[in-house]
């Protein structure tokens, strides 16, 4: 599935994957969410209620461009660096469009939703 990320006006397009989670992020949408820098690696932002995460991997290491839900504390990343470590709960929802990561590293809002 194709989503549209819109951050300080310009549309960047992400492929969620076939996970549960991902799924269950979809039915979200649309969503407008507030970020914040976690760790000079990733914006955060909770989301409304908890996601499916049944099947995920114990953990996951996010990556430059990984659209991500972290389990333990509920809340969705987008990594505009790498994040260099595993997390127990990271699970891995889709992928930004090449190049389209650093857009989100000063970002304070998003507008998220699918493509048709």
């Amino acid at each position: 599935m194709t989503i549209r990320l819109t951050v300080d006006g310009h549309a960047v397009d992400a492929t969620l994957n076939d996970s549960a989670a991902a799924r269950d992020f979809a039915a979200l949408l649309p969503l407008t969410l507030d970020l914040s820098d976690f760790h000079g690696t990733e914006r955060v932002a909770d989301l409304p209620r908890r996601l499916d995460t049944s099947g995920a991997p114990d953990a996951a290491e996010g990556k430059a461009g990984d659209l991500a839900y972290y389990a333990p504390w509920g809340n969705l990343a987008v990594y505009y660096r790498d994040g260099g470590s595993r997390d127990h709960g990271l699970v891995v929802l889709g992928h930004l469009a090449d190049g389209a990561a650093e857009r989100f590293a000063t970002a304070d809002h998003v507008t998220i939703e699918a493509v048709s």
